[in-house]
């Protein structure tokens, strides 16, 4: 039995959270991420409470499977899953690569829609069930935690749908995931296909079923939970609701609706909820990808009341206009939190109270862009802190380092910038003219570091928290041979973040770099 089978079984309204960040989400475009972002991850979600995390797709190269195979060693709670398409070779991929996790699962797939049979697999239905039978009875070599996928369900007709679920559970799946590959499906439908294959499929007992649905009509969160209340016990899902094309069903909205709504929703999990919005943030550094203001549980106004007759009704009594408390998601309602006048232990201890652990060095670098941004602030808030140590965190071990910019900028012109770098511990300078500020920092960057082959992507810039003196945070894309990287920077000054922003890439591009072909960082740049 395995170990969610076993939960399951044990407590019949136990949600399953089969967390897909590492896999889905990591599918979509420009939300790549390199070795250590991907540990990072995978410990945090280990310790949100995840049931499981589908790692990655260990054959789609040996980055992948490097990376899968790290995480399996150092996940202490959670089952770690590699994804594998209906083929020996994937499937032997996936079952080395979770080879070391103390909890392992293969999940394998194979389409079964009229449409991806005909047109993607070019395989009759048959064929398609005879590999359904093959690759799950393959996958239990390596694991007895084996859980199929019908990929494109929701356009699957009936009964071949429950040919493949009862071939597949008689094979050894133990968990049959029922996917809305295209987010096609409305929730009436998806709970209604769920209960048809309970009332339908002679074995189903024996399996745990789980959805995973698509945001393509803005209905994946709906469209599990509506799967949920017709049986289902394990939801498929991302932080942020990150994934390929719209994305999928987010985490915490059904975290937190569990929660909120157990009234009419009495089911159960594991997720710690108060860790939600500081993986929120992390998920959104390390990609880029910015939540929007008003992303349910995590965006910057969802805990925000702009409205008199809200604010008047919050100040009376905070269950007026709030469904839940922010500290239920992990947000502290304190919003001056520091001045210029604080102390190290002041500043230490506020760190601490936001979960960041810094070295001595780390802790001193931040400290002093800490009074330097008091300097320029009025009112310094915790966003304002979150943004300078994560800027800081991620500034460690560069090659490439960002040393002081000065711009000349206006109507009249030219428009210049006036840089130093540090590279490789050598302090190099330039004053390069350019169309505007930025592409005057772009270009002495380029002229100091040499890197013609990259291409930016992507220039992004939103504030950290309100007001004119507002913390600038920027992200970067850089592409270069199909491959892209992000760098993210903050300051108050929205020019030296571009800049720290732009460096922050072109350290990622070397470490691309470096990993192919070992060199100095000048030499691994040259064009």
């Amino acid at each position: 039995m395995t170990r969610a089978f076993d939960k399951v079984q044990k407590d019949s309204n136990r949600i399953i959270i089969f967390d897909t960040t590492l896999r889905d989400g990591e599918q979509s475009p420009g939300c790549s991420m390199n070795l250590e972002e991907k540990l990072k991850m995978a410990m945090m979600l280990d310790d949100l409470g995840v049931d499981v995390i589908e790692a990655g797709f260990p054959v789609a190269s040996p980055g992948d499977f490097e990376a899968v195979n790290e995480i399996a060693k150092i996940v202490k709670n959670a089952t770690v899953c590699g994804l594998s398409r209906a083929k020996k070779s994937d499937i032997e991929a996936s079952g080395q690569a979770i080879k070391p996790a103390a909890s392992r699962r293969i999940h394998t797939f194979i389409g079964t829609s009229p449409i991806h049979m005909r047109y993607q697999l070019q395989m009759p239905p048959e064929e398609v069930l005879n590999a359904v039978v093959e690759s799950v009875s393959f996958s239990r070599n390596f694991t007895d935690d084996v859980e199929w996928s019908a990929m494109d369900a929701t356009r699957t007709e009936d009964d071949f749908l429950c040919q493949c679920v009862e071939a597949a559970i008689k094979a050894g799946a133990c968990t049959i995931n029922i996917p809305d590959t295209v987010g096609y499906s409305v929730p009436s439908e998806y709970g209604a296909q769920i209960a048809m294959l309970f009332a339908r499929v002679p074995n189903i007992d024996q399996a745990i079923i789980s959805t995973h649905c698509h945001n393509d009509l803005g209905l994946a969160v709906a469209n599990s939970l509506s799967g949920v209340q017709n049986g289902a016990r394990q939801i498929e899902c991302t932080i942020n609701g990150i994934g390929e094309r719209a994305g999928n069903a987010a985490l915490e909205e059904i975290a937190m609706t569990l929660r909120t709504r157990s009234d009419n929703l009495p089911y159960t999990h594991n997720i710690d909820t108060t860790k939600i919005v500081k993986i929120s943030r992390t998920l959104s550094t390390i990609t880029g990808f910015s939540v929007q203001p008003n992303k349910a549980i995590v965006g910057a106004n969802a805990f925000a009341h702009a409205s008199g007759i809200h604010q008047d009704g919050v100040l009376k009594h905070a269950q007026t206009y709030e469904i839940m408390t922010p500290e239920s998601v992990g947000l502290n309602e304190s919003k001056l939190v520091l001045a210029k006048h604080s102390g190290r232990a002041a500043f230490k201890n506020k760190l601490q109270e936001l979960g960041f652990d810094l070295g001595k060095n780390a802790f001193q670098d931040a400290f002093a862009r800490f009074k330097n941004l008091a300097d320029k602030k009025k009112e310094i808030f915790e966003d304002d802190i979150i943004a300078l140590v994560e800027d800081e965190v991620i500034r460690e071990n560069e090659t490439v380092r960002f040393v002081s910019l000065q711009i000349v900028a206006g109507t009249t012109g030219p428009q210049t910038a006036e840089l130093c770098l540090e590279i490789d511990g050598e302090e190099k300078c330039t004053k390069v003219e350019g169309n505007g500020p930025v592409d005057a920092i772009f270009k002495a960057i380029r002229e100091i570091v040499p890197h013609e082959g990259a291409r930016l992507q992507l220039y992004q810039v939103h504030a950290v928290t309100g007001g004119t003196d507002a913390q600038a945070e920027v992200t970067v894309r850089l592409e270069e041979g199909g491959k892209t990287v992000n760098g993210q920077g903050a300051d108050s000054d929205t020019l030296v973040a571009s800049a720290r922003a732009y460096i922050h890439a072109l350290n990622k591009l070397l470490l691309k770099r470096e990993s192919l072909n070992p060199q100095t960082a000048s030499d691994a740049l040259a064009p």
